[in-house]
């Protein structure tokens, strides 16, 4: 399975598997939507693991990769990582803890930044370009939810406020839920208009093209199914292959199938997978053995996520994605 140029030159990473991927679910979606939560389901929590945890196991090698004179000394890398990385952690376990409100206000806001900069295209033109479909696309996938399905979405959110013991929501979106989505959808029409204004049409329609198969998966499939698919399927096997040719010591080497790109991504993850898959157990088989209810158990998830999310991000954002933050002429 090789990528086609066209795909190559406007998406990175061949992306036709995550469209694929969203294409099935969607399917599933529409054709049985009484039992696509039975059906799914499995699909996900194996794709949790071996796409959505470890997809971030790689995170120590975005340093020595990307700025490879801070990671000239192995140990003392290590130490700096180690300290970095579980310090962020425990920042944010400690805002969980003191402000709850606002550990889910940054959990959320973080995750649209750091889904939505990892679609965004690297051949835009203009550092604006790419702020703006990071920003945009980030938060699509938030503000469709919040319209098309406000009870199912502002119940997640309870969820994690009443696991962390904050105030509740009220009871409807109001004019969030109202005016959000319009906002994004005509920030994106000005953006690929913007495309086409440097002649990079090609970018504009695949863009417009991605956008619209992420609305139609956020709408046929309620919140949790929907981000669950796009978290494992888009972004965690987008971030893999991107992660891929980061590590990869011989880049002029012929691009590998799908499982080879997976096996050679697996290899170099699994220390801090095993560990963190470890780690999932415990928390997940005592909140089983207290009874915990299906909502109780994502919103312990999501709370598990938020943890890692902000060091994994800042990593993403300060190492992989550091060109994109340098002018362009």
């Amino acid at each position: 399975m090789t990528p086609s140029t066209s795909a190559t030159a406007t998406s990175g990473p061949d992306r036709r598997y995550s469209y694929a991927a969203v294409l099935g679910a969607v399917a599933v979606g529409l054709l049985a939507p009484g039992a696509a939560a039975w059906l799914l389901a499995p699909v996900l929590l194996g794709g949790m693991v071996v796409l959505g945890v470890a997809h971030g196991a790689c995170d120590q090698f975005v340093v020595p990769a990307t700025h490879p004179t801070l990671a000239r000394s192995r140990s003392r890398y290590w130490a700096g990582f180690l300290v970095g990385y579980l310090g962020l952690a425990a920042a944010v376990g400690l805002l969980w803890w003191w402000q709850p409100a606002a550990a889910v206000a940054l959990f959320f806001g973080l995750t649209a930044w750091h889904w939505g900069s990892g679609d965004a295209p690297t051949q835009a033109r203009h550092r604006s370009q790419w702020l703006a479909h990071s920003l945009l696309r980030g938060t699509l996938l938030f503000a469709v939810p919040l319209w098309h399905w406000p009870t199912e979405t502002l119940d997640i959110v309870r969820g994690l406020l009443a696991l962390a013991g904050a105030a509740n929501l009220p009871a409807t979106p109001g004019l969030l839920g109202v005016g959000l989505l319009p906002a994004v959808l005509a920030g994106l029409l000005l953006l690929w208009l913007s495309y086409y204004w440097q002649q990079q049409g090609q970018l504009a329609r695949t863009d417009a093209l991605e956008t619209g198969l992420l609305l139609v998966l956020l709408v046929v499939l309620p919140p949790v199914l929907a981000a669950g698919v796009y978290f494992v399927f888009w972004h965690s096997l987008q971030h893999v292959l991107r992660m891929n040719q980061l590590m990869d010591r011989n880049p002029t080497a012929p691009r590998r199938s799908l499982w080879a790109e997976l096996r050679f991504f697996l290899r170099r993850s699994a220390p801090l997978l095993l560990i963190s898959l470890a780690g999932l157990v415990l928390v997940f088989g005592l909140a089983w053995t207290r009874t915990a209810s299906g909502p109780v158990l994502v919103s312990l998830a999501l709370l598990a996520a938020s943890v890692v999310t902000l060091p994994h991000a800042l990593l993403v954002t300060l190492g992989m994605d550091a060109a994109q933050w340098k002018p362009r002429h």
